[in-house]
């Protein structure tokens, strides 16, 4: 006989007021994904590496076409706030100072994973998805390759192509900047 437990799921601004009278502190790395909150697990230096690769990446290909993240939150919805790895924004002039990007501002969403490619694959990108999220890319350091996710539906995406070393690739908002695979994983 398997038991249920019940479960007090929060929203995203509960989170928000449990930061502001010290339940949750800024210092711990949190996300709140479909109202639970979720500890992240620790950065290993080759997915930091991997990020700061990105970073430099796009800063250098895309400055003052988009705005980029690095580990900062998205607003899906209510009850899911995640912080992918990256994100490139609409350019705004406020640089979302008045609230986190939500779907509609969000050209690319990436993932890097080592350690964390199942919950990745299986409860980040299909909620990234349902929240119509035009494109996702997992960047996958243990089977060194790109995931990329394209046209969002509610159940799943409907485009999934796996990119190897030596191949190129676009993000499908900006399809005149091309990157390699090699240039994302590094050596």
């Amino acid at each position: 006989m398997s038991v249920q437990l019940l479960r007090r799921l929060f929203t995203v601004d509960e989170c928000y007021k449990m930061l502001e009278v010290g339940i949750l502190t800024e210092n711990e790395r949190l996300e709140i994904i479909r109202g639970e909150i979720i500890k992240m697990s620790p950065i290993s230096p080759p997915h930091a590496a991997c990020v700061k690769r990105l970073n430099e990446l796009f800063f250098l290909r895309l400055a003052k076409t988009v705005t980029a993240g690095i580990q900062d939150s998205v607003r899906l919805n209510d009850n899911s706030e995640p912080q992918p790895d990256i994100s490139l924004l609409q350019r705004r002039p406020d640089f979302y100072d008045t609230q986190h990007p939500q779907p509609e501002n969000v050209f690319l969403l990436i993932e890097v994973s080592d350690t964390t490619i199942k919950y990745d694959r299986e409860i980040k990108v299909p909620l990234y998805a349902e929240n119509n999220i035009v494109e996702v890319w997992l960047v996958n350091l243990t089977e060194k390759c790109l995931e990329v996710y394209r046209q969002p539906t509610g159940n799943g995406y409907e485009i999934v192509q796996t990119f190897q070393r030596g191949e190129t690739v676009t993000i499908q908002a900006l399809p005149d900047v091309t990157f390699t695979v090699d240039e994302i994983l590094g050596n």
